[in-house]
């Protein structure tokens, strides 16, 4: 498969599949699932990173276990609009993925996505630090998946 546009990758899936999305960071890799419908995401697990292999393996099970059809990534673009090292990094771990698998890739618009659901884990869920450290990087890729399903167009509704 390819990089394709958010607009497209529904199209993509197979029946009975769902989109997985993804807040990769130099340290984790948070994942959040969508539903068979692909219109609601679940924050879902954190993987800490180590050699791209090891990452790519847990993957692997992760995608295979749960009917994975598609990965939406988020691309951290600068505030002010432009792409920097972390999005070419992020790009490049997105090239070598599609040399393991057959999947549709699309990227989402990260931008603050951390901050938001920092905000809310500590405003509204009270989190202590230590557990907001582990429940973060999941939760932002739900907020990153959910943006993204939020954006598609919803078959049979004009989409």
């Amino acid at each position: 498969m390819a990089v394709t546009e958010i607009s497209r990758i529904r199209e993509s899936l197979g029946p009975g599949k769902r989109l997985l999305g993804l807040d990769i960071g130099s340290k984790t890799i948070g994942l959040a699932l969508s539903d068979v419908t692909c219109m609601l995401a679940s924050p879902a697990e954190t993987i800490r990173r180590t050699k791209f292999t090891e990452d790519v393996r847990k993957l692997d099970a992760f995608i295979k276990t749960q009917d994975v059809g598609g990965l939406i990534l988020g691309l951290p673009i600068s505030m002010d609009g432009t792409e920097g090292p972390r999005c070419q990094s992020t790009r490049d771990f997105a090239r070598n993925l599609l040399e393991i698998f057959d999947i549709p890739i699309a990227f989402w618009d990260e931008r603050l996505s951390t901050a938001a659901v920092q905000r809310v884990l500590i405003k509204e869920a009270d989190m202590t630090r230590k557990r907001r450290g582990e429940v973060v990087d999941k939760m932002a890729a739900a907020y990153i998946l959910q943006g993204a399903l939020d954006a598609m167009p919803t078959p049979g509704l004009g989409g």
